[in-house]
């Protein structure tokens, strides 16, 4: 493909990223084996923001493999990036199949971190391979983290959101193990901060907004 090819295929895989209702899952929704369970005003504006969160998280997943499938020097890298692609979409439909049970929609502010992300991913693509890899491994170890404090702030009867939670935190560790087992290097301790910095920035906002 040329530049041209590749231009088109990144805008229409950022309109179906961005787009309700244009990402569809190759996997079941987990939340469908769930019973659900009514949930009163408040739990249900608490769960809709931790999974408004999740879901904004997904849109970066979807740019950040973007940008680095983009810039990946070797072909099984790219191949990799866009398998991992395929599986955050899984979370993603996911995710906003749950906001919209919960009467809820996704955060206003997606378009900009999918940019900020698209962007991060692309320039570590450009780097190096190895590092782009052990970009993704940080991300993922970081996503895990995050997944775990959720599981455990989700109101006790929210068997659906837990469902969806648990299932992507196996995938995200199997990103996480699979790009180390790669050849992804250990990201020096101030970058792992400012990703960090950037992730609570990106969680407090979207909690809301």
């Amino acid at each position: 493909m040329n530049g041209i090819d590749k231009l088109i295929l990144n805008l229409d895989q950022a309109l179906r990223t961005l787009v309700s209702g244009t990402t569809v899952a190759g996997r079941p929704n987990p939340a469908t084996m769930e019973a659900a369970t009514p949930l009163d005003a408040t739990a249900s504006r608490h769960a809709a923001g931790l999974m408004r969160i999740n879901h904004t998280g997904e849109v970066c997943a979807q740019a950040l493999y973007q940008g680095q499938a983009l810039t990946a020097r070797l072909p099984e890298v790219r191949s990799s990036m866009e398998h991992a692609a395929r599986e955050e979409g899984d979370h993603l439909a996911w995710c906003e199949s749950r906001l919209t049970e919960l009467g809820s929609r996704p955060s206003l502010l997606n378009p900009l971190w999918y940019g900020m992300s698209f962007s991060l991913g692309a320039l570590a693509g450009l780097v190096g391979d190895r590092w782009s890899l052990g970009f993704v491994a940080e991300t993922e170890q970081q996503v895990c983290e995050h997944l775990r404090e959720h599981l455990a702030q989700l109101p006790a009867d929210d068997q659906c959101s837990k469902a969806i939670l648990q299932q992507m935190l196996v995938d995200e560790g199997q990103h996480a193990t699979l790009a180390r087992a790669a050849g992804g290097v250990e990201l020096p301790t101030p970058i792992k901060h400012t990703m960090s910095a950037m992730a609570r920035v990106m969680k407090t906002a979207v909690y809301k907004i």
